[in-house]
């Protein structure tokens, strides 16, 4: 059996879920899990997807950087795919992890996968180094403080995190932001 698995980074990128969705049942897959989260986000519909194979399974990915957030993360996964017979499939490559070519070309292309993300990371750092140097980059707006008496208030009459962070709008990352503070 074909397992597909389709991920986007945001909300926005519609298309290209449908897409990857679209050539995952294009070649036969017969269950295709799917979800929109950051590369750093949770992801829940990975594990559940890998837990769903058996033996003799494929699993099928369009593009490697829809799959793995590191060289190490997917040797996990490799590696726990191959202890239990499961085959890996990467469309936009041809790779197929069933010979010894696909392993060692996923390896080397995992690696530069890695290499090509902690290079943007650095010219970001960089550039947003140059901005703070020019006053262009101020970083992020404070949270208004409206909302930060709101947070504190809501969790002092018991709220949880979560509801705080849905009835202020703002994120649970920024609940627990708040929060932190003397």
């Amino acid at each position: 059996m074909l397992v597909g698995y389709a991920r986007t980074s945001t909300l926005e990128q519609k298309a290209s879920i449908e897409a990857q969705r679209e050539s995952l049942r294009a070649i036969g897959c017969e269950r295709v899990y799917e979800e929109q989260t950051c590369s750093v986000g949770p992801r829940e519909a990975l594990p559940e997807a890998v837990r769903y194979c058996r033996e003799g399974d494929t699993f099928v990915v369009t593009k490697l950087d829809r799959l793995a957030r590191s060289v190490k993360h997917l040797g996990e996964l490799l590696e726990d795919l191959e202890s239990r017979s499961i085959g890996l499939r990467v469309l936009d490559l041809g790779l197929d992890t069933s010979n010894a070519t696909g392993k060692l070309m996923l390896n080397v292309l995992g690696s530069v996968a890695q290499f090509e993300r902690e290079m943007m990371l650095e010219r970001q750092r960089e550039g947003i180094a140059k901005a703070k140097a020019k006053g262009k980059y101020k970083g992020r707006r404070p949270i208004d403080r409206q909302k930060v008496e709101s947070v504190k208030r809501l969790l002092s009459e018991g709220h949880t995190k979560k509801e705080i962070a849905s009835a202020c709008g703002i994120s649970e990352r920024s609940v627990f932001r708040i929060l932190s503070r003397p």
